[in-house]
């Protein structure tokens, strides 16, 4: 009886979860690298940064879902 009750209990984490974050790293290493480049790319700069907003929201919301406590969007 205990076994069906844990099998009914539905996973929150997922595999592309980790790769969510690792993603998110790599955009970081990124924006950082373009901040220190001598030849200043504003464009790869504010495009980094935009990716890294959308990203760390994502994992915001996914750490959320872990946690059991779903953000809810109005709308």
């Amino acid at each position: 009886m205990l076994l069906a009750q844990t099998a009914s209990q539905v996973s929150r984490f997922h595999t592309f979860d980790i790769f969510v974050v690792l993603f998110t790293i790599v955009i970081l290493i990124g924006v950082i690298r373009q901040f220190r480049a001598k030849p200043k790319n504003r464009l790869a700069i504010v495009f980094g940064l935009i990716c890294l907003a959308v990203f760390l929201w994502l994992d915001v919301l996914m750490v959320a879902n872990w946690l059991g406590t779903p953000i809810r969007l109005k709308g």
